[in-house]
Protein backbone atom coordinates (compact mmCIF):
# COMPACT_ATOMS: atom_id res chain seq x y z
CA UNK A 1 0.00 0.00 0.00
CA UNK A 2 1.40 3.52 -1.04
CA UNK A 3 1.62 6.44 1.43
CA UNK A 4 -1.32 8.26 0.06
CA UNK A 5 -3.56 4.99 0.72
CA UNK A 6 -2.10 4.47 4.34
CA UNK A 7 -3.09 8.65 4.86
CA UNK A 8 -6.35 7.75 3.59
CA UNK A 9 -7.34 4.82 5.71
CA UNK A 10 -5.74 6.29 8.98
CA UNK A 11 -7.74 9.53 8.44
CA UNK A 12 -10.71 7.39 7.85
CA UNK A 13 -10.31 5.34 11.19
CA UNK A 14 -9.67 8.59 13.17
CA UNK A 15 -13.41 9.69 11.12
CA UNK A 16 -14.55 6.03 12.79
CA UNK A 17 -12.85 5.82 16.00
CA UNK A 18 -13.30 9.35 17.68
CA UNK A 19 -16.97 9.39 17.52
CA UNK A 20 -17.68 6.02 18.84
CA UNK A 21 -14.85 7.20 21.95
CA UNK A 22 -16.45 10.09 22.52
CA UNK A 23 -19.68 8.23 22.94
CA UNK A 24 -18.35 6.52 25.98
CA UNK A 25 -15.77 8.79 26.98
CA UNK A 26 -15.07 9.82 30.88
CA UNK A 27 -17.05 13.11 30.29
CA UNK A 28 -18.74 13.22 26.28
CA UNK A 29 -17.40 16.72 25.18
CA UNK A 30 -20.13 17.69 22.75
CA UNK A 31 -20.87 21.39 22.79
CA UNK A 32 -18.45 23.20 25.22
CA UNK A 33 -16.80 26.37 25.07
CA UNK A 34 -12.99 26.08 26.51
CA UNK A 35 -9.84 28.62 26.47
CA UNK A 36 -7.69 26.23 24.89
CA UNK A 37 -8.07 22.80 22.62
CA UNK A 38 -5.17 20.86 22.63
CA UNK A 39 -4.12 17.09 20.86
CA UNK A 40 -1.92 15.16 22.43
CA UNK A 41 -0.14 12.85 19.46
CA UNK A 42 2.33 10.63 21.35
CA UNK A 43 4.59 8.52 19.15
CA UNK A 44 4.40 4.45 19.59
CA UNK A 45 6.04 3.24 16.99
CA UNK A 46 8.19 0.16 17.10
CA UNK A 47 11.12 2.44 18.63
CA UNK A 48 8.87 3.18 21.72
CA UNK A 49 10.57 0.52 24.24
CA UNK A 50 8.80 0.15 27.20
CA UNK A 51 10.75 2.44 29.36
CA UNK A 52 9.84 5.07 26.81
CA UNK A 53 6.40 4.01 26.87
CA UNK A 54 6.17 4.39 30.46
CA UNK A 55 7.61 7.93 30.18
CA UNK A 56 5.29 9.49 27.84
CA UNK A 57 2.26 7.87 29.48
CA UNK A 58 3.09 8.87 32.57
CA UNK A 59 4.53 12.15 31.95
CA UNK A 60 1.15 13.44 30.67
CA UNK A 61 -0.74 12.14 33.77
CA UNK A 62 1.71 13.95 36.23
CA UNK A 63 1.64 17.00 33.52
CA UNK A 64 -2.23 16.78 33.58
CA UNK A 65 -2.45 16.48 37.47
CA UNK A 66 -0.19 19.04 38.67
CA UNK A 67 -1.08 21.92 40.44
CA UNK A 68 0.43 24.30 38.31
CA UNK A 69 -1.54 23.12 35.34
CA UNK A 70 -4.46 23.10 37.32
CA UNK A 71 -3.83 26.46 38.67
CA UNK A 72 -2.79 27.79 34.92
CA UNK A 73 -6.39 26.17 33.63
CA UNK A 74 -8.19 28.17 36.26
CA UNK A 75 -6.60 31.13 35.60
CA UNK A 76 -7.97 31.53 31.87
CA UNK A 77 -11.36 33.33 31.50
CA UNK A 78 -13.51 30.47 30.54
CA UNK A 79 -11.50 27.99 33.41
CA UNK A 80 -11.48 24.81 30.88
CA UNK A 81 -9.44 23.12 28.25
CA UNK A 82 -10.31 20.25 26.04
CA UNK A 83 -7.71 17.39 25.29
CA UNK A 84 -7.37 14.51 23.19
CA UNK A 85 -4.75 11.70 23.34
CA UNK A 86 -4.35 9.66 20.90
CA UNK A 87 -1.30 7.30 19.82
CA UNK A 88 0.29 6.83 16.48
CA UNK A 89 3.16 5.43 14.44
CA UNK A 90 2.84 4.15 10.77
CA UNK A 91 0.11 5.52 8.62
CA UNK A 92 -2.13 3.14 9.08
CA UNK A 93 -1.61 2.64 12.96
CA UNK A 94 -3.44 4.77 15.01
CA UNK A 95 -4.99 4.81 18.48
CA UNK A 96 -7.24 7.06 19.86
CA UNK A 97 -7.04 6.79 23.58
CA UNK A 98 -9.08 9.47 25.22
CA UNK A 99 -11.71 11.14 23.33
CA UNK A 100 -12.25 15.30 23.69
CA UNK A 101 -12.80 15.85 26.97
CA UNK A 102 -13.68 18.91 29.20
CA UNK A 103 -10.93 19.90 32.17
CA UNK A 104 -12.51 22.31 34.60
CA UNK A 105 -10.69 21.71 37.73
CA UNK A 106 -8.40 18.80 39.42
CA UNK A 107 -11.65 16.21 39.40
CA UNK A 108 -11.34 16.79 35.58
CA UNK A 109 -7.78 16.05 35.37
CA UNK A 110 -7.52 13.57 37.58
CA UNK A 111 -10.71 11.27 35.65
CA UNK A 112 -9.01 12.40 32.14
CA UNK A 113 -5.33 11.37 33.42
CA UNK A 114 -6.72 8.10 34.62
CA UNK A 115 -7.85 6.80 31.37
CA UNK A 116 -4.63 7.58 30.01
CA UNK A 117 -2.94 6.17 32.52
CA UNK A 118 -5.51 2.79 31.97
CA UNK A 119 -5.10 2.53 28.38
CA UNK A 120 -1.85 4.25 26.95
CA UNK A 121 0.75 2.04 24.98
CA UNK A 122 2.92 0.26 27.56
CA UNK A 123 5.76 -0.46 24.60
CA UNK A 124 5.55 -4.61 24.73
CA UNK A 125 3.30 -5.06 21.76
CA UNK A 126 5.94 -3.14 18.89
CA UNK A 127 5.70 -5.73 16.07
CA UNK A 128 3.76 -4.42 13.44
CA UNK A 129 3.37 -0.72 13.74
CA UNK A 130 5.97 0.19 10.97
CA UNK A 131 7.50 3.92 10.61
CA UNK A 132 7.62 7.20 12.25
CA UNK A 133 5.06 9.13 10.23
CA UNK A 134 4.69 12.53 11.96
CA UNK A 135 3.09 13.43 8.67
CA UNK A 136 -0.01 11.53 9.75
CA UNK A 137 0.26 12.23 13.40
CA UNK A 138 -0.07 15.92 12.16
CA UNK A 139 -2.97 14.95 9.62
CA UNK A 140 -4.85 12.82 12.31
CA UNK A 141 -4.81 16.21 14.76
CA UNK A 142 -5.95 18.07 12.27
CA UNK A 143 -8.44 16.18 11.65
CA UNK A 144 -9.09 15.85 15.73
CA UNK A 145 -9.24 19.86 15.60
CA UNK A 146 -11.70 20.07 13.00
CA UNK A 147 -14.08 18.23 14.75
CA UNK A 148 -14.04 19.60 18.12
CA UNK A 149 -17.04 19.79 19.31
CA UNK A 150 -17.12 23.49 20.57
CA UNK A 151 -15.84 26.55 20.45
CA UNK A 152 -12.29 26.86 21.43
CA UNK A 153 -9.86 30.38 21.66
CA UNK A 154 -6.77 28.51 20.47
CA UNK A 155 -6.55 24.71 19.13
CA UNK A 156 -3.02 23.08 19.35
CA UNK A 157 -1.11 20.11 18.55
CA UNK A 158 1.31 18.79 20.79
CA UNK A 159 3.33 16.20 18.90
CA UNK A 160 5.85 13.61 21.49
CA UNK A 161 8.26 12.03 19.72
CA UNK A 162 11.62 10.04 19.90
CA UNK A 163 12.51 10.66 15.39
CA UNK A 164 12.22 12.13 12.58
CA UNK A 165 9.36 10.98 9.86
CA UNK A 166 10.26 8.18 7.90
CA UNK A 167 7.15 7.26 6.54
CA UNK A 168 3.91 8.19 4.77
CA UNK A 169 4.08 11.60 3.13
CA UNK A 170 6.34 14.80 3.87
CA UNK A 171 6.23 16.54 7.10
CA UNK A 172 6.32 20.20 5.80
CA UNK A 173 3.11 19.48 4.04
CA UNK A 174 0.60 18.31 6.89
CA UNK A 175 2.11 21.09 8.81
CA UNK A 176 1.49 23.78 6.14
CA UNK A 177 -1.83 22.63 6.09
CA UNK A 178 -2.55 22.11 9.75
CA UNK A 179 -1.13 26.46 10.05
CA UNK A 180 -2.96 27.18 7.53
CA UNK A 181 -6.28 26.15 9.48
CA UNK A 182 -4.63 28.38 12.37
CA UNK A 183 -3.12 25.43 14.41
CA UNK A 184 -0.30 25.95 16.71
CA UNK A 185 2.05 22.68 16.32
CA UNK A 186 4.23 22.66 19.22
CA UNK A 187 6.75 19.31 20.24
CA UNK A 188 8.50 17.63 23.20
CA UNK A 189 11.48 16.01 21.90
CA UNK A 190 12.13 12.55 24.01
CA UNK A 191 15.25 12.23 25.57
CA UNK A 192 17.28 9.63 22.82
CA UNK A 193 20.89 8.75 23.62
CA UNK A 194 21.80 8.15 19.77
CA UNK A 195 21.23 11.30 18.57
CA UNK A 196 23.87 12.22 15.91
CA UNK A 197 26.42 14.80 17.43
CA UNK A 198 25.34 18.41 15.11
CA UNK A 199 21.39 17.15 14.43
CA UNK A 200 19.19 17.13 17.33
CA UNK A 201 16.03 15.54 17.28
CA UNK A 202 15.19 19.04 18.75
CA UNK A 203 16.65 20.78 15.86
CA UNK A 204 14.93 18.79 13.08
CA UNK A 205 11.72 19.41 14.94
CA UNK A 206 12.20 23.15 14.50
CA UNK A 207 13.01 23.25 10.88
CA UNK A 208 10.48 20.64 10.16
CA UNK A 209 7.59 19.99 12.03
CA UNK A 210 6.77 22.56 14.52
CA UNK A 211 4.70 25.35 13.41
CA UNK A 212 2.19 28.61 14.06
CA UNK A 213 2.15 31.50 16.23
CA UNK A 214 4.73 31.01 18.69
CA UNK A 215 5.25 27.66 17.97
CA UNK A 216 7.97 25.86 20.03
CA UNK A 217 9.76 22.42 20.61
CA UNK A 218 10.51 21.79 24.49
CA UNK A 219 13.71 19.84 24.30
CA UNK A 220 13.97 17.85 27.78
CA UNK A 221 18.21 17.18 29.27
CA UNK A 222 17.71 14.08 30.10
CA UNK A 223 14.13 11.39 30.61
CA UNK A 224 14.27 12.39 33.98
CA UNK A 225 13.75 15.78 32.94
CA UNK A 226 10.61 14.45 30.47
CA UNK A 227 8.31 14.84 32.85
CA UNK A 228 8.64 18.75 33.92
CA UNK A 229 9.70 19.66 30.62
CA UNK A 230 5.84 18.81 29.70
CA UNK A 231 4.55 20.41 32.25
CA UNK A 232 6.08 23.53 31.92
CA UNK A 233 5.21 22.90 27.89
CA UNK A 234 1.59 22.43 28.86
CA UNK A 235 1.58 25.45 31.59
CA UNK A 236 2.42 27.62 28.60
CA UNK A 237 0.35 26.47 26.23
CA UNK A 238 -2.35 26.99 28.66
CA UNK A 239 -1.23 30.83 30.01
CA UNK A 240 -0.78 31.85 26.25
CA UNK A 241 -2.67 35.52 25.35
CA UNK A 242 -3.52 37.18 22.26
CA UNK A 243 -5.46 34.76 20.80
CA UNK A 244 -6.19 35.95 17.23
CA UNK A 245 -2.31 37.44 16.73
CA UNK A 246 -1.59 39.48 13.49
CA UNK A 247 0.37 37.29 12.08
CA UNK A 248 -0.83 33.67 13.06
CA UNK A 249 1.52 32.15 10.76
CA UNK A 250 4.69 33.36 13.19
CA UNK A 251 6.65 32.58 16.21
CA UNK A 252 7.59 36.34 17.49
CA UNK A 253 8.59 36.43 21.03
CA UNK A 254 9.22 32.61 21.18
CA UNK A 255 12.35 30.49 21.52
CA UNK A 256 11.64 27.87 19.00
CA UNK A 257 13.80 25.48 20.58
CA UNK A 258 13.15 25.91 24.61
CA UNK A 259 14.90 23.83 27.31
CA UNK A 260 13.74 24.34 30.95
CA UNK A 261 15.45 26.79 31.69
CA UNK A 262 13.67 28.76 29.29
CA UNK A 263 10.45 27.68 30.32
CA UNK A 264 10.53 29.01 33.89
Amino acid sequence: MDSSLKLAWTLAAALTIAPQARASGIDEAHGFDVDVAIVFAVDYSSSIDPDTADLQRNGHVAALTSPEIVKAIASNPRGCIGVTYFEWASPAHIRVVLPWTRICGAADAERAAGVIGRKGDTGFSRRGRGGTSISSAIEVGRLLLDQFPGSADRKVIDISGNGENNDGLPVQGSRRKAVDRGYTINAIAVPNEDETPGRTLASYFADNVIGGYQAFVMVPKAAGDYTLALRRKLAREIALNDPHPPDAGGRTGWPPVMTLADAR
